[in-house]
């Protein structure tokens, strides 16, 4: 039980790319004549990272089995989500029952700040870059759903002057990441890059020390065996 309930991130469909996430399981009980029967409750985000996600909840006497018919709702409710770049095209609110999620788009390098509920949907979307809070009730069910809905009020600003027959020119949020990207760093695209320095001071330890089985230090003190001894002084020019 407390296994199933930490988040895994499973990858459900090699060919598009969806990966599947444990927000919860939840477990229920009911007395009937013969004792306690259990059933379990499994909320389950799925999505490929580049702007389809989509979430699911399913029960059964299992957690497995649970767990796979989340994964199969989730699969068939998956939404587009509207990006640019790496965050949100417009500030937006999602609400659902007591739960209001705010959605805030960020610039590059700020990531996403949010609780994990939060997080995980917004990973899952694909979105790297979001400010976020949440308001009222924090059950994780109400949570999603506030998030799905903001998530589907989001609008390109191209769409809207295509309907409206405008030309609305820049946002407010595209100048900030255009004025942003200034500060990320420039990506080298030279293969052979500088290598970094290496430490070779203790490389003569290492191969002759005595710890290692190496050959012990010749002490500079002694004299080689192969030089010749130095002459003796003369006795008469000490007597002088």
């Amino acid at each position: 039980m407390e296994q199933a309930k930490k988040q895994v991130v499973e990858v459900i469909d090699e060919g598009a790319h969806v990966e599947s996430s444990n927000i919860g399981v939840d477990r229920t009980s009911t007395t009937v004549k013969g004792g306690r029967r259990f059933s379990f409750g499994a909320l389950i985000v799925v999505g490929d990272r580049r702007g389809r996600v989509g979430f699911g909840y399913g029960k059964s006497n299992e957690v497995p089995a649970a767990i796979e018919k989340a994964e199969k709702y989730a699969k068939r409710s998956m939404i587009s989500v509207p990006l640019l770049g790496s965050t949100i095209p417009h500030e937006v609110e999602g609400k659902y029952s007591a739960s209001k999620v705010r959605l805030i788009p960020a610039a590059p390098g700020t990531g996403v700040v949010a609780g994990g509920t939060v997080r995980t949907i917004l990973e899952k979307a694909g979105i790297t870059d979001c400010l976020t809070k949440c308001y009222g009730s924090t059950n994780k069910r109400n949570v999603v759903k506030a998030v799905f809905d903001g998530l589907s009020r989001l609008r390109m600003s191209g769409r809207i002057s295509s309907a409206r027959g405008l030309d609305l020119g820049l946002t407010e949020i595209e100048n900030k990441i255009e004025r942003g990207k200034r500060f990320m760093p420039a990506v080298s695209a030279r293969k052979d890059r500088v290598k970094g320095p290496v430490n070779t001071v203790d490389d003569h330890s290492r191969k002759g020390g005595r710890g290692r089985g190496g050959p012990r230090r010749r002490n500079v003190d002694t004299q080689p065996a192969d030089q010749p001894a130095p002459p003796a002084a003369d006795a008469s020019a000490s007597n002088a």
